[in-house]
């Protein structure tokens, strides 16, 4: 009941002058044409539906703006078709009309309160039906719908049938505009236009271009289909658009892209010869179609070329005094390290052609290598950039890929070069030990030529395939240890040697760089939250054991982030960290001193070994259990230390009745040595005389002194020989509290590297042979001269 109420509205409202609206985007419909309709908004279906049901026409009008999802009244033209639905079908979630256009007419008025739209309309009619020059220009039309038909590559028959059945001039202007490819405005203004003589002059003069852009269309296509191969059909498209613009008067040369380009490579400052190659390839670039793979590759190419700086040239001023300041204000300690920087930037200012060397600062992590090579590029005015090395094994890296591979790229070091945007930045080779080599060459091979101020002023990059001078760039290097860098490599590099801090040197970083450092990186102000010089100090000492400061600092953010936690809670507004306070923020301390740790047993001697972390302390323990004269090593050591081992126990052997030692003990007992930590590779012969006093130990029953620590390789002959490292060592033994040690005579050259704080503190004795090591750490006296057994 309810329903048929509706419905008797709805047609009471619907009244004979007024049409049900559905409005498209894309589709003029032109009276006497059948065309099919997609439809999915909501409104618009509604209308198709009420239309279907009540059986009344439908009208169409177009959008103006296609994009517009709900359009309103001011959205659509005024005038449109009435049509008839042939047809309603829905599939898919879309409803599919099929509709004949009738007659035109124009909106009045919309209808507002439907859920589709509705219009009062005024039916339009045609003037000028019937007169000689309508006949003239309908013969005109069919002959030119004739020839467009014939130029059509695959024209149904069909419509050059109707056409030419058509008797009615506005029934075959409305088709042939209905058919013509334009765009939907033009075909509205033609919908709109009454007047049949003036629509029949609009269609023909339409017609008239469509139909010469066709006839061009077909000649390019026979030009093109003799340069063309069956098996090159996807150039066919390329090739049009070539021709396309050769007809109508356009080099793509003049396309704004690539006029940019050469304006681009003429201002670069190129080189005669990569100016010419550049060119070269800019001219293949103009030939090329968009899509092709090697267009992106040449386009690439040219950017880096561009891109490059061949002539750019920073100006470097190098003030001595100012880049003390800077080197001063940036690293505490290190003078040795600063003033060869200084030697080097003073040579380089007086000098400023010559060929400077390649600086490599060596050194264990976290002691400021990396900063130092910043320090300079800041003394000097100069950009800096960083490759890092470590982990590289492909010599590609260094010196780029060829660019017939997809994905090629410049190596490292004209990527740097690049970035910089100069010819002369510092460039820093960090982790240069840490290269490595594969099946896809030698890395550090490479390196060669760009480390060479003979051969780097024509550098050559596979990528770029030009030479490219780098005789003006910067090199410094940085390694933890030298052992793993190639002896040619290392040839061209200056040493210049970084050892670990002590522990006053480490406070007062803390204090003037990582204190300030980490109260920004936790947003506190000096004022929120202060570390006392005692705190710092118990820091180094008992929470971070390292040769730089790198662990210090993030246990000082450990320590600052506790503060910053209670002042960002409100409990606080400022906090003083002092000793007590590090316990409960940092737990217990992680290290011990080392002097506890030597307990007054016969058979421990105190060593000292290098690492490439720095220096560090090592335990020998030996003891005697019965057996048959047996040698045990343990401690994961390796071959050249296990030697030593064999080294010292025959030596004690042989001077075993002048150290009082029952030869005897040694057959009917095994000797074990060890040196703990044992999960942590050793090697090395610098260890050769801790074993000897060890073994000397053990089989005396004398203690060795536990402030006593000591470093040497032994010969068979009781001497004690040199060994390296003395710096790192005598530091680390300084950290672990030893106040003497014993060093070998021939490094006592070396003891002008140890800082001067450590040899304040610690108590140097340099011993010849193996009776002075025993004197100083046994106390022990042989019962004749060890050299007399020989």
């Amino acid at each position: 009941m309810s329903e048929n109420h509706s419905t008797e509205q709805t047609n009471r409202v619907v009244s004979d002058d007024m049409l049900i609206i559905l409005p498209v985007r894309n589709l003029v419909l032109f009276p006497g044409v059948v065309s099919p309709v997609s439809m999915a908004r909501e409104r618009t279906v509604a209308g198709a539906q009420e239309a279907v049901r009540a059986e009344r026409k439908v009208g169409f009008l177009l959008q103006k703006d296609p994009s517009v999802d709900e359009p309103g009244p001011d959205d659509l033209y005024k005038v449109g078709t009435v049509a008839t639905v042939l047809r309603y079908v829905t599939q898919d979630g879309t409803h599919h009309l099929v509709v004949q256009g009738e007659r035109r007419f124009r909106v009045l008025d919309f209808q507002p309160g439907l859920p589709f739209m509705l219009a009062r309309v005024e039916y339009l009619n045609e003037t000028g039906l019937t007169s000689s020059e309508v006949e003239a220009r309908t013969l005109n039309l069919k002959r030119q719908a004739r020839e467009a038909i014939n130029l059509l590559p695959q024209a149904p028959g069909e419509l050059a049938n109707a056409v030419e059945a058509m008797e009615s001039p506005s029934l075959l202007a409305d088709l042939v505009a209905s058919f013509m490819d334009i765009k939907g405005a033009e075909k509205q203004q033609i919908l709109e236009i009454t007047d049949l003589s003036a629509r029949l002059d609009r269609v023909s003069d339409l017609l008239a271009h469509r139909i010469e852009v066709m006839r061009l269309q077909r000649q390019i296509e026979e030009q093109t289909r003799g340069a063309i191969d069956d098996r090159q059909k996807e150039v066919l498209l390329r090739e049009q658009m070539r021709q396309i613009q050769k007809q109508l008067g356009e080099d793509e040369s003049s396309s704004e892209e690539l006029a940019e380009l050469k304006e681009a490579l003429d201002k670069a400052g190129l080189p005669d010869e990569a100016l010419e190659q550049a060119k070269k390839e800019l001219k293949r670039l103009e030939r090329m179609p968009d899509a092709s793979g090697e267009y992106s590759m040449v386009r690439t190419w040219l950017d880096l070329m561009i891109q490059l700086p061949w002539a750019k040239l920073d100006t470097e001023t190098i003030d001595i005094e100012k880049a003390r300041e800077v080197l001063e204000a940036d690293h505490f300690g290190i003078d040795k390290v600063k003033r060869r920087i200084l030697e080097y930037l003073a040579v380089r200012k007086l000098n400023p052609e010559g060929r400077s060397p390649i600086l490599c600062f060596v050194g264990p992590p976290g002691v400021g290598k990396t900063s130092l090579g910043q320090s300079i590029a800041r003394a000097v005015g100069l950009k800096f950039a960083r490759v890092s090395l470590g982990g590289v094994h492909d010599e590609a890296e260094i010196r780029g890929h060829r660019r017939t591979y997809i994905g090629a790229l410049p190596g490292n070091i004209l990527q740097a070069v690049r970035k910089a945007g100069t010819r002369n930045p510092v460039i820093m080779l960090d982790e240069i030990d840490k290269l490595g080599s594969g099946v896809h060459g030698d890395p550090s091979s490479a390196l060669l030529e760009v480390l060479d101020p003979e051969q780097n002023n024509t550098f050559r990059d596979n990528y770029l395939g030009l030479p490219f001078d780098l005789s003006k760039v910067m090199f410094i290097a940085t390694a933890n240890m030298l052992d793993t860098i190639p002896g040619p490599l290392r040839d061209r590099l200056e040493i210049i040697e970084l050892t670990g801090y002590t522990e006053d040197e480490k406070v007062e970083i803390a204090k003037r760089y990582l204190v300030k450092r980490q109260l920004d990186a936790n947003g506190l102000k000096p004022e929120q939250a202060i570390i006392t010089s005692a705190a710092l100090r118990q820091l180094v000492r008992d929470y971070t054991r390292e040769a730089g400061v790198r662990n210090l600092e993030r246990t000082l953010g450990s320590v600052l982030r506790n503060v910053a936690v209670r002042v960002a809670e409100g409990k606080i507004t400022s906090g003083t960290v002092d000793i007590a306070d590090l316990h409960g923020i940092l737990g217990a301390a992680r290290f011990e001193n080392e002097i506890a740790m030597r307990t007054s047993v016969p058979g421990v001697a105190t060593g000292l070994a290098w690492t490439p972390v720095g220096g560090d302390i090592l335990f020998i323990e030996s003891t005697r259990v019965p057996g048959n004269g047996k040698l045990i090593l343990t401690g994961q050591l390796g071959d050249v230390m296990k030697e030593s081992a064999q080294a010292a126990l025959s030596l004690v052997k042989s001077k075993a009745e002048f150290l009082g030692i029952d030869p005897t003990l040694f057959d009917r007992s095994d000797i074990h040595v060890h040196v703990p930590a044992g999960a942590i590779p050793k090697d090395g012969p610098s260890a050769g005389v801790s074993m000897f006093t060890s073994l000397v130990s053990l089989l005396t029953g004398i203690e060795v002194h536990n402030d006593v620590a000591m470093t040497g390789e032994i010969s068979l002959r009781g001497l004690v020989l040199p060994i390296g490292g003395v710096k790192e060592k005598s530091v680390a033994a300084h950290r672990a509290g030893i106040r003497k040690i014993l060093l070998p005579s021939r490094n006592a050259k070396d003891l002008e590297d140890v800082p001067e704080s450590v040899r304040k503190d610690v108590q140097f004795v340099f011993c010849e042979r193996v009776e002075d090591v025993l004197r100083e750490a046994l106390g022990l006296q042989p019962i004749a001269p060890l050299r007399a057994a020989s």
